[in-house]
């Protein structure tokens, strides 16, 4: 992207790069989530993981927006990275209480 000057295409592409890899995680998630039964401290520890799905939309968003700005698109994706810089306790939460 540096090399294009932010460039719409290349934006887009990286966009749709941490699409697949948001897209990849939420299959796993769930097909993980799946093979636990609906009352185990796994599934209730994840509920309805606004994280994963927040940053799905958030990088359609920004696919949507290269083409208005690259340089606001390429923000848009950024928050995901920075959202998941924090810390998730869900997990050691659950586990801790079950």
């Amino acid at each position: 992207m540096g090399e294009n000057h932010f460039g719409h295409w290349p934006v887009l592409l990286y966009a749709l790069n941490l699409l697949l890899a948001a897209i990849a995680y939420f299959v796993l998630q769930n097909l993980i989530l799946a093979a636990h039964p609906a009352d185990s401290a796994l599934v209730k520890a994840f509920g309805s993981d606004i994280k994963g799905k927040g940053s799905i939309v958030l990088y359609v968003v920004a696919m949507a927006m290269t083409f208005i700005s690259p340089a606001l698109a390429f923000g848009i994706a950024a928050i995901p990275a920075l959202w998941w810089l924090i810390p998730d306790r869900r997990i050691e939460n659950a586990l801790k209480q079950h």
